[in-house]
């Protein structure tokens, strides 16, 4: 049994942390993690939620707290953005090495200066070498399934891994939309109580975290890897699992337009409907077009991103961060990497678009579409939409 509400997609996410039955959550406010967290608290004091709210005070020490409460085998989550996320960076690297499964949302923001508070993913692109199993949403009913998914797949014995759900700041956080939500007795029994295979305690003390010496520190460090890739496998068998139980489905890679199209645009986020869009309108006046949505960044779906292209011709791949330095977003020097050894690999335009909050419309993608036929983009990347003044 399911209902539809209309309301800001923030208060849905906290919706879905609720009902997952959550034991900690610590937080810190930044624009626009802001109502979630705030939401929860709600939820906390008025009772609806039995679990610690612990207000900690920055990012730094949210996640150090979390890195705490879930080694002594609490489930935890929490959520920031932007300058948050890049406080939080060492103790990031902490909950991974640990295999702990903590649960973040990321309200995807620009990182300044110039001071932002609107979106891009400059933040998480800063952070892809955590090694979290990284997921992002394009729309308001995926962050919520999405974030009660999350708590299953990291908290698989195969996986024990922190994973974090990516939602683009204000374009997602601070929409209204109508999300269907499941009722709890269905949550409950999709999603199974926190079982950890190791915890702190007193009683039966145990050392997590100790000096790692030459002599095991690489075997450590290839443990995790190979955790984070077998996890792709997990993922996947969670999205089918969703989809069984409540008639949404979602994959790792996700492909719409002509399937047999020659020019294929890459998005990842809520970027990705406008781009839905323009291909729909490109293929209806009779162009071999297709987009690629990428849900799971890390572990990367090599496979399925390679099936999804087979066939295409060129590629205009669509990042919504720099990496300054390089004539590449994030994502395209993955792709780009990927295809090294591909046979008949098809040519990649990179456009970087919307950095800090800049729309990117319908007419925008037309645009790079017509400029990719008469190979007008740049030769490596295109920044997207900067002023002739600046």
């Amino acid at each position: 049994m399911t209902k539809a509400i209309g309301l800001e997609v923030s208060l849905a996410i906290a919706e879905a942390v609720k009902q997952a039955n959550v034991d900690v959550v610590a937080a810190y406010p930044i624009t626009p993690q802001t109502h979630i967290v705030e939401e929860l608290s709600v939820y906390v004091a008025n009772g609806e939620l039995d679990a610690e709210y612990i207000p900690v005070e920055s990012e730094h020490s949210a996640m150090s707290a979390s890195v705490g409460s879930c080694a002594a085998g609490a489930r935890t989550y929490t959520a920031t953005s932007a300058q948050g996320l890049a406080l939080m960076h060492e103790i990031l690297f902490i909950a991974s090495g640990l295999r702990l499964p903590i649960v973040m949302t990321i309200a995807n923001r620009a990182l300044s200066a110039p001071i932002s508070i609107w979106n891009d993913h400059g933040d998480i692109m800063t952070e892809r070498d955590i090694g979290w199993i990284q997921i992002f949403a394009e729309n308001g009913q995926e962050a919520y399934d999405l974030s009660i998914a999350a708590f299953k797949i990291a908290e698989d014995h195969r996986v024990l891994l922190p994973t974090c759900v990516n939602v683009d700041g204000f374009i997602l956080t601070h929409m209204i939309e109508s999300v269907l939500f499941i009722d709890q007795k269905d949550v409950d029994a999709f999603l199974p109580s926190f079982k950890p295979a190791l915890t702190l305690d007193p009683k039966k003390p145990v050392t997590m975290g100790p000096v790692g010496v030459p002599e095991v520190y690489i075997e450590s460090r290839k443990q995790c890897e190979q955790a984070l890739i077998n996890s792709r496998q997990v993922v996947a068998e969670v999205f089918s699992q969703w989809g069984q139980s409540f008639k949404r489905n979602y994959k790792l890679i996700e492909k719409n337009g002509s399937q047999q199209a020659k020019t294929v645009f890459i998005t990842m986020g809520s970027m990705g409907e406008t781009t839905m869009t323009a291909v729909q309108e490109l293929g209806d006046s009779g162009e071999s077009v297709g987009q690629v949505r990428i849900r799971l960044w890390r572990p990367f779906p090599r496979k399925e991103f390679l099936d999804a292209i087979a066939g295409a011709d060129e590629l205009i791949i669509i990042d919504r961060a720099l990496s300054p330095g390089v004539h590449n977003g994030p994502v395209a020097q993955e792709i780009k990497a990927l295809l090294y050894d591909e046979p008949g690999k098809p040519k990649v335009h990179n456009v970087i678009a919307g950095l800090g909050g800049r729309d990117v419309t319908v007419k925008d993608f037309k645009k790079m579409f017509e400029m990719s036929r008469k190979n007008e983009l740049g030769p490596n990347y295109t920044i997207w939409g900067v002023r002739s003044d600046a």
